[in-house]
């Protein structure tokens, strides 16, 4: 996988995770420094963020740590900023930022709502936003946004699935806004996967998602950072506006 993402310049949000073990935004980050690019590994913790960055160093890769909360634009204009001046430009973001609810329509608070709209959604938008005329400049560029199987179908979680759904219609959106001008932006909708977001699940629930799957595998952060790197390299040039499912199957099925 050496080169594929030779040359570039990549911002990754909530590139830490918040407990032991591998989110998908660190795993993101990991491999696209295996992959050739200079990583900013953004994060809202910073021990999170340096974290990710020893491990890509301890690698040989290059990467930088930021603290920014990615739901205020000045902070997402201080990271292109800051990623333009360390390495000249920027050529992939990815948006990774998110929050669990599993509260359902007649639980979920107001607060609660605004909290996982703007974490989740929100975040994106402004993140774009700022790192589009950067990637214009460049002459082009690559957006991923992480969004979920629980925009895709029906879902008790009402406020995230609501947040999930909104991502893929910003990427559809801004993707025949920004083709033109040579910048694509996809989104990729995980299903059951294991993190250490949904560790206090506990392991009955680990077991019936992984049973839930037509391949009956259990997915972690590896198998959405494997889709992003696809998704922001060039093998990907005449993709934008789409929506890539990383399921083992769960969308197919009925259950």
């Amino acid at each position: 996988m050496a080169g594929r993402l030779a040359g570039k310049v990549a911002v990754v949000t909530g590139a830490g995770s918040r407990g032991p073990g591998l989110g998908n935004g660190k795993a993101t980050a990991i491999l696209f420094a295996r992959a050739g690019a200079r990583v900013l590994c953004v994060d809202l913790a910073r021990e999170r963020a340096e974290e990710t960055v020893g491990l890509i160093r301890a690698e040989g890769g290059v990467a930088e740590p930021l603290v920014a909360d990615v739901t205020r634009g000045d902070d997402c204009r201080a990271m292109v900023a800051a990623a333009v001046e360390r390495w000249g430009g920027l050529d992939v973001l990815h948006n990774n930022v998110g929050i669990e609810s599993r509260k359902d329509l007649l639980e979920v608070t107001e607060e609660e709502w605004d909290r996982v709209l703007a974490v989740d959604l929100k975040s994106m938008f402004l993140a774009t936003q700022h790192a589009a005329p950067a990637m214009i400049e460049r002459g082009g560029g690559a957006i991923v946004c992480v969004s979920s199987v629980a925009g895709l179908r029906g879902h008790g979680r009402t406020a995230y699935a609501a947040a999930k759904a909104g991502v893929i219609g910003f990427v559809q959106s801004v993707a025949v806004q920004l083709g033109p001008r040579g910048v694509r932006i996809n989104a990729i909708a995980p299903g059951t996967v294991w993190t250490p977001m949904v560790e206090s699940l506990g392991p009955e629930a680990r077991e019936r998602r992984r049973r839930a799957t037509p391949l009956g595998t259990e997915g972690t952060g590896w198998d959405v950072a494997w889709g992003a790197v696809y998704l922001a390299s060039d093998e990907a040039r005449w993709v934008t506006g789409q929506t890539l499912v990383i399921d083992a199957g769960l969308t197919a099925t009925t259950r």
